[in-house]
């Protein structure tokens, strides 16, 4: 088994980065998405609130795997023609930076509003009350889930395969047609999904604790 592990490695590098390359993509996607999303769904005017919380429910409630088929299929019959990782990285964005959304309300909303108002006080605009007062207390409570989102986003471009993306998976499954062994093969892509989410997970408690608040 380890020897059919180790014979397997060279062949799935260019698919390991191709994973890597998706996740990165969606992840800064997402985040730069998010805090805007979740910005205007926090302060800004009802209207844009009822959109971007409209925007969150549906997207959060299709499947990432409806989602991405949606995105690829769908999307020429409206006029805009994407190439599989194109699709496949616009799906994963859109699914992450609803999550990010509501992991900048959440953070955002448990700021007491009464902090806001103090910065207002004081003199500070709006943008200002944001950069000075609030932001820096949000991230305590942003950065843990939105790592945790980020190691979501690995696990879920594991699905691009199924629209012929050369991914981690897929490279696996092409790597099986031909040894025809897939139990070793499955087991070494679970153990690279393991240590890149184990690291990203580790990354969560490191910053949990840098970033903790400052208990008596």
């Amino acid at each position: 088994m380890f020897a059919a592990m180790l014979a397997a490695l060279p062949f799935l590098g260019g698919g390991l980065l191709v994973t890597l390359e998706v996740s990165a993509l969606v992840v800064v996607a997402a985040l730069f998405g998010g805090l805007l999303l979740g910005t205007g769904v926090t302060w800004g005017p009802l209207a844009l609130r009822l959109v971007i919380r409209t925007f969150v429910d549906i997207v959060r409630g299709i499947p990432v795997l409806v989602l991405i088929f949606a995105v690829y299929y769908v999307s020429p019959e409206i006029g805009l023609r994407f190439g599989n990782f194109t699709a496949a990285v616009v799906a994963l964005s859109l699914f992450s930076t609803a999550q990010v959304t509501e992991i900048v309300r959440g953070a955002a909303s448990s700021i007491h509003h009464g902090q806001m108002e103090a910065g207002r006080s004081i003199g500070l605009t709006f943008t200002g009350c944001l950069v000075w007062v609030i932001i820096p207390q949000a991230v305590r409570r942003f950065l843990p889930p939105w790592i945790n989102s980020v190691a979501d986003a690995v696990k879920g471009s594991a699905l691009v395969s199924l629209i012929g993306v050369v991914d981690l998976m897929l490279s696996i499954q092409q790597v099986i047609g031909r040894t025809y062994r897939p139990m070793p093969l499955y087991i070494l892509g679970a153990i690279i999904y393991f240590v890149i989410n184990y690291t990203l997970s580790s990354l969560s408690r490191g910053f949990e604790a840098r970033f903790a608040y400052v208990r008596e």
